[in-house]
């Protein structure tokens, strides 16, 4: 690797690094990172998309850097805007700072761009290289890409369960499955969530909050969704109660009872309206589109049985985080996922692992859809 080469690989890990940061936070645009650098090497701007979506990482960027952006090098996860929306396009904002240089990880998908803003920083004489840490970058960018390619969000499935998959002992009983390391973690999940999603059953058993508690982090906590085709969450729930300081959605059936969304809806809940599955129940598939519509492209499930079953029957989950603690609980334990009526290997849902590690006690295995 040349000594381009390396600083090239150095400045993006870098903007890699800063659209981390903005995960959970801005939709429905997604996290990008950008770096300025001048001929000598030197950073001279920084930024990241800020909450909310705007204003774009490149903006952040040139105006920290100022007049010492004229000349330099701009490394950008996803290539800059070329539409006007609430502000002007990124990959003008660059033109007219004076960049000589433009390293992008991919081509954004969005038909709005799709290769444009690359073509007019070409067209002003700007040097531009596609492809770098392209598969990184499509990694931190796997929420906008689901929503723009797929119309739903990116969808990741976690799970905390003993070694035999059980998530509640046949009395109820599930606090604590998993250590305070795991905890912590799966908190850190929620923080880089746009939303967290629960079955009906999950919420009325646990009644959980589905914020972040991790110290500092409150303001990270993402849409709280229940699905609940026949509404059958109450009024006193704790995610209903605190609707109005945390955003909490619920998602149900085309006809369900008027009174008792209207209910939800005096309480500071947004009531959803999705089409019936074959079963009767909320059609996922239509549900997560509703998601999309909405603008969200980064998806947290934790639970319960039955949901986790339904998205993986209809090839709707695209990771999977599982905490295992080292306990057995045996057949009449609750297990994680309920019955999916697979009757031959070959149907089973496949994933591939990319990470593994201990945490705690616990172990945290890290699974993508398989190829």
């Amino acid at each position: 690797m040349g000594a381009n080469a390396a600083s090239d690989a150095r400045f993006m890990a870098s903007a890699l690094a800063l659209a981390e940061r903005g995960l959970g936070q801005v939709w429905p645009n997604p996290a990008v990172g950008c770096v300025l650098v001048d001929p000598d090497g030197r950073i001279v701007g920084r930024g990241h998309t800020q909450p909310g979506g705007r204003p774009h990482a490149e903006v952040v960027a040139l105006a920290r850097a100022g007049e010492r952006a004229r000349g330099a090098t701009a490394y950008v996860t996803l290539e800059p805007c070329s539409h006007t929306g609430e502000t002007g396009p990124c990959a003008d904002a660059l033109v007219a700072a004076g960049i000589v240089r433009c390293v992008v990880t991919m081509v954004d998908p969005d038909p709005r761009v799709s290769g444009r803003g690359i073509e007019r920083m070409r067209a002003a004489g700007i040097e531009v290289e596609v492809g770098r840490d392209a598969e990184r970058a499509a990694q931190i960018s796997a929420g906008f890409l689901s929503r723009v390619l797929q119309g739903r969000p990116h969808v990741t499935l976690k799970l905390a369960t003993t070694l035999d998959g059980r998530i509640a002992t046949h009395t109820g009983a599930s606090r604590w499955i998993t250590g305070e390391d795991a905890r912590r973690l799966g908190h850190g999940l929620r923080a880089q969530a746009d939303a967290i999603l629960v079955g009906s059953l999950t919420a009325i058993a646990d009644d959980p909050e589905l914020t972040c508690r991790l110290p500092g982090l409150a303001h990270r906590s993402p849409v709280r969704i229940v699905v609940d085709s026949h509404l059958r969450l109450p009024l006193t729930a704790r995610i209903v109660a605190t609707a109005r300081s945390v955003p909490t959605w619920v998602i149900t059936l085309e006809n369900a009872q008027k009174e008792r969304a209207d209910a939800l809806r005096s309480a500071g809940v947004t009531v959803l309206l999705a089409k019936p599955g074959a079963d009767a129940m909320v059609d996922l598939g239509d549900a997560l589109a509703g998601l999309a519509d909405r603008g969200l492209t980064r998806l947290l499930v934790e639970g319960g049985a039955r949901l986790a079953a339904t998205l993986l029957r209809d090839d709707l989950v695209d990771e999977l985080v599982w905490f295992r603690a080292p306990t057995v609980m045996g057949h009449d334990g609750v297990a994680a996922v309920a019955g999916l009526g697979v009757e031959q290997i070959a149907d089973l849902a496949r994933f591939q692992r990319v990470d593994m590690r201990a945490i705690g006690d616990d172990v945290m295995e890290h699974l993508r859809r398989a190829a």
